[in-house]
C-alpha cells in the first residue's frame, strides 16, 4: 500500500491557500478610481461631535427687514446708525462681505452728524429729517480735486456752502468732498444733478459730506479725514450702499 505523506499535503494546502488570499481569493473586486476616492473623502459626514460650519457673518445691529433690502451684489455697505429717531448724531462703519466668512468691518466707527430732527421712512422736502433706509453710492464730487476715488467724480465750483449751521457753526468746506446718496435721484449723474424721479417734494440732493459740526439738513456728514478715508474705499466694482436709520429701526 502505499505511504500518504500526510504531512507534506497539509503543508501543500496551505501554501496554495496562502497564495490565493495574497491575489484576492476573497474574489474579484472593482478597482476604485483615484478621482472617485478623493470624491468620497471630501463628501464624507463630518466625525460624529464635529462642530458645524459657522454661518456668514452678518453686520451687526441689522434686523431681518433692514438686511432683506441689501443687494446679494453688494459687498460694501457703509451703516449710519442714529443715536435715536429724534437724534441728529449717529456712528458710521464701512463693512465689505466675503463670500464665504460674510460681512466685516473694515472701518473704525466713525462720528457722524445726521438731519436736526432725525430720522423717517417718508421723507419730505424740508422736514429737517434723514431718509432711512438702504441707498445705493454710485457717484461723488466736490469743491477740491478728486483725492483718488474709484467713483466718478465731478470737481465742480458749484460746490459751494455758506453762512452757519443750526448751531451756528460755518458751513463753509462742507462741500469740500462728497458722495451722492441714491435718494430721489439719476444714478449715474453729478451729485448737483437736480432731476428728482419722485417730485420735488419729496425732496432730494441728500449726500454724505464733510462735517461742519453740527446737524444737517437731511445730509449724513463725516469728519474730514474720515470723509477722504471713505472716498479711497468706495469701489463701484462692490457695488456700495449705505445702511442709514435710528438704530431701533435699523435693528428691526
Amino acid at each position: 500500500m502505499p505511504v500518504v505523506n500526510t504531512a507534506g499535503r497539509r503543508l501543500l494546502t496551505g501554501a496554495v491557500c496562502a497564495g490565493l488570499l495574497l491575489a484576492g481569493c476573497a474574489g474579484p473586486r472593482a478597482a476604485q478610481p483615484a478621482g472617485e476616492a478623493k470624491k468620497t473623502a471630501a463628501t464624507a459626514s463630518p466625525a460624529p461631535g464635529a462642530p458645524a460650519p459657522a454661518p456668514p457673518a452678518e453686520i451687526p445691529g441689522l434686523g431681518p427687514a433692514t438686511r432683506s433690502h441689501i443687494p446679494a451684489t453688494s459687498s460694501q455697505a457703509l451703516v449710519v446708525k442714529g443715536d435715536g429717531p429724534h437724534s441728529h448724531q449717529s456712528t458710521a462703519v464701512l463693512y465689505e462681505r466675503d463670500r464665504t466668512t460674510g460681512w466685516k468691518a473694515v472701518s473704525q466707527p466713525w462720528p457722524a452728524h445726521n438731519a436736526l430732527r432725525g430720522w423717517t421712512a417718508h421723507h419730505r422736502a424740508g422736514d429737517l429729517r434723514s431718509p432711512i433706509g438702504v441707498f445705493a453710492l454710485g457717484d461723488a464730487g466736490g469743491a477740491l480735486p478728486d483725492p483718488g476715488t474709484r467713483l466718478p467724480y465731478d470737481q465742480s465750483v458749484e460746490f459751494n456752502l455758506s453762512g452757519t449751521g443750526f448751531l451756528g457753526e460755518p458751513l463753509e468746506g462742507s462741500f469740500d468732498h462728497v458722495v451722492a446718496i441714491d435718494y430721489n435721484r439719476v444714478p449715474g449723474t453729478s451729485p448737483l444733478n437736480k432731476v428728482r424721479p419722485l417730485g420735488l417734494a419729496k425732496g432730494g440732493g441728500v449726500w454724505i459730506h464733510v462735517d461742519h459740526g453740527g446737524p444737517t439738513r437731511a445730509c449724513i456728514s463725516l469728519q474730514r479725514d474720515d470723509m477722504r478715508q471713505l472716498l479711497l474705499a468706495l469701489d463701484p466694482a462692490k457695488n456700495p450702499v449705505i445702511v442709514m436709520g435710528d438704530a431701533g429701526t435699523l435693528g428691526r
